[in-house]
């Protein structure tokens, strides 16, 4: 789990101000959903916080260190548009985190190593419904199906943030509505804190702790280009964990830590 803490950032494109004067504090095993109109900076300040853009001033830190530059392992994502490998199986797909992070040179695991990891995989799957699709391609699963790999890719590498970029816009109502009930047990489940962009504001009170909107003070056309958008709502809402975290997902070493599981 991570806290979160923006001190007066800034994020600046030339002369073009996308946002301004953001000072925020994010608890640990918070769920933070960030709303606001379209321009307003709600990516921006995701990809800042992912570490594919920087601050222009100010500056980001997470457990009071400041923030890697490049995205790591700590941090994992989910995009609206499916972010699975059409060339890869289900189980392929949610195994490559964890190659990649323990075997970086050859990106396979063998033996014992890999037998683990595997066990772990498909307890995972088994956890966000996809028991029984192990062996299929993502372009043999749904929509929801595919999205709910994701959130296994995303969850199998362990990360303290999981940062959401409009994850679930894209699917149809019911299905959504199965997706919320999901990543609200993950959430529950799990250590993570969770950063999530959305335009549905219905989306963001039903899963979020908290709601931040973002908006732009000054909209005139000749105003738009000097001042961004800032944060104008902090809004808690009553936390809705239910239980402990039961880590679906390993720590690091591959093992289960004991102390963790009392956690």
């Amino acid at each position: 789990m991570s806290a979160i803490r923006f001190e007066d950032v800034w994020k600046e494109y030339g002369d073009h101000i996308v946002l301004e004067r953001i000072t925020l504090d994010v608890a640990p095993r918070a769920f933070l959903a960030l709303v606001g109109p379209s321009g307003c900076g709600k990516t921006t300040f995701l990809r800042m916080l992912l570490g594919e853009e920087t601050p222009s001033r100010g500056r980001i830190l997470v457990d009071g260190a400041p923030l890697k530059p490049e995205p790591d392992a700590d941090r994992g994502v989910v995009f609206q548009r499916y972010s699975v490998f059409p060339h890869l199986t289900v189980l392929q797909n949610v195994l490559l985190g964890r190659e990649l992070q323990q075997s970086r040179v050859l990106g396979r695991l063998f033996g014992s190593a890999r037998r683990a990891a595997t066990e772990q995989a498909m307890t995972l799957l088994a956890e966000v419904g996809l028991k029984g699709h192990e062996q299929k391609y993502p372009a043999a699963l749904s929509g929801g199906m595919q999205q709910r790999l994701a959130l296994a890719q995303a969850i199998m590498r362990g990360p303290k943030i999981l940062l959401l970029d409009e994850p679930f816009g894209a699917l149809d109502p019911g299905i959504r509505a199965e997706i919320h009930e999901l990543m609200k047990r993950l959430w529950n489940e799990t250590e993570l804190t969770v950063v999530m962009v959305t335009h549905d504001l219905s989306e963001a009170f039903r899963l979020a702790t908290r709601v931040i909107a973002f908006e732009r003070h000054r909209n005139r056309p000749e105003e738009r280009e000097r001042y961004g958008a800032t944060i104008s709502r902090d809004l808690e809402i009553y936390p809705r964990r239910v239980a402990q975290p039961r880590l679906l997902h390993p720590n690091r070493s591959g093992r289960d830590d004991p102390a963790e599981q009392g956690a």
